[in-house]
């Protein structure tokens, strides 16, 4: 059996950033992922006049619950946590801070966010297209409230908002009138809550108690979705792999994608802190149709193994991947045909035939889920190259190597 470390959690160490920022007292994270994307965010506070060093597998961040020191400017390069979580933060504070971000990142939709804090009082702009980057906040603090909010196309929507909810005078009540990825949600509450703050939800209804944070230590966590290509490189070729630190208490909602794998014919194993899947001896998957809204983030990896399938695999209610780093559900067919695959796609659905792939260069956009996906299509298909192999370095600079060494060994085993 082969096991695989897997690096900390994007999700849980933006999030844990913000948290420790706000907190009153000095926080220590424990192996943090170190990324494009978390360099970016800790790159972001450090402009906001905060304090944060940084080891190998512990980072340290002194507090400010009164809000960043200085006015700013923040480039957020590609990092959607960054772009959409510290003008939160800013917002919380006093002064004038302007956000900008990477062309791919201006892309992507900010509108619901922002307009959500003009409804609480927050003087902001946005200096070119309305609901994008880059955008401009004259803060003077957020006294709370109530609002409604769209979070259909992104949770990271209400992720922000309830992670302001514990700065504000006055705490806030949001209702939900759409949500996405649920799961991402249940991991901000869940740290919120490990951090001081007091946060309730009753149906779409979130209450979040204002009193800011206490610091705290806290672990984080492998990283759900980045598990994903070594668990699907188990199920396409029939090997058993184990990756520790994720189990049955995970915060990550996309560990369920080893329920996926299950369904076609996986034996999977989740114990206490750790997941354990083997792939079908005879390497024949079977085909389904699943809905992925809550774990859209792994709709690529499935994508890429489902041409093995003994029957048609169909990805339904994931219209949100098509404003990720590119349009996923586009990215993945194109791909797809480009390797020979059969398969057509909807407004929300992709559906991919049995096919017999072949060798090819595939395009990136610039996507770091493409090329870890594909790299596990390649397991079965000689020939695979990418136009963009380093994107990956956004959540795992080391994937490569990571994935070369499983490679090699399961090839010394037979």
């Amino acid at each position: 059996m082969t096991t695989v470390e897997i690096p900390g959690s994007k999700s849980v160490t933006a999030r844990a950033l913000f948290l420790a920022a706000a907190a009153d007292g000095t926080t220590t994270l424990l192996r943090p992922l170190r990324s494009d994307d978390t360099e970016g965010f800790a790159e972001g506070l450090r402009a906001l006049g905060y304090t944060l060093t940084q080891d190998a597998d512990r980072w340290t961040v002194e507090g400010r619950p009164q809000g960043p020191a200085r006015d700013a400017e923040v480039y957020c390069r590609d990092g959607a946590t960054t772009a959409r979580f510290l003008p939160v933060l800013a917002a919380a504070g006093r002064g004038t801070f302007r956000f900008d971000a990477s062309a791919q990142m201006r892309r992507r939709p900010l509108g619901p966010l922002t307009g959500a804090l003009r409804a609480l009082g927050v003087d902001l702009r946005h200096e070119e297209a309305e609901g994008h980057h880059p955008l401009r906040i004259t803060a003077d603090g957020v006294r709370g409230g109530e609002l409604s909010l769209d979070a259909s196309l992104s949770s990271q929507y209400l992720t922000a908002l309830l992670l302001l909810g514990p700065l504000t005078e006055q705490g806030l009540r949001i209702t939900v009138t759409d949500l996405v990825s649920a799961p991402y949600v249940e991991i901000t509450v869940a740290m919120m809550r490990a951090f001081g703050a007091t946060v309730t939800r009753t149906g779409r209804v979130y209450e979040v108690a204002p009193g800011g944070y206490r610091a705290t230590a806290y672990p984080v966590e492998p990283d759900a979705s980045t598990a994903s290509y070594f668990l699907a490189a188990a199920a396409l070729t029939g090997r058993e792999l184990t990756v520790p630190g994720l189990g049955e208490d995970a915060l990550q909602g996309d560990l369920r994608f080893a329920d996926v794998l299950a369904r076609m014919g996986a034996r999977v194993e989740i114990g206490t802190d750790r997941v354990t899947v083997e792939g079908p001896r005879d390497g024949r998957l079977a085909g389904l149709t699943v809905d992925m809204r809550d774990i859209s983030d792994t709709m690529p990896t499935l994508a890429a193994i489902a041409p093995f399938a003994d029957g048609p695999v169909r990805i339904e209610n994931v219209a949100n991947t098509r404003i990720k780093e590119c349009d996923r559900l586009d990215a993945c067919a194109g791909n797809l045909r480009r390797l020979g695959v059969d398969v057509a796609t909807g407004h929300d659905w992709i559906e991919i035939r049995p096919g017999a792939p072949r060798g090819t260069e595939l395009a990136s956009h610039g996507d770091h889920r493409m090329v870890m996906s594909f790299s596990v299509t390649a397991l079965r298909t000689p020939g695979i190259t990418f136009d963009d192999p380093g994107c990956v370095r956004k959540t795992f600079p080391g994937f490569h190597e990571a994935f070369g060494r499983l490679r090699e060994e399961w090839a010394t085993t037979g």
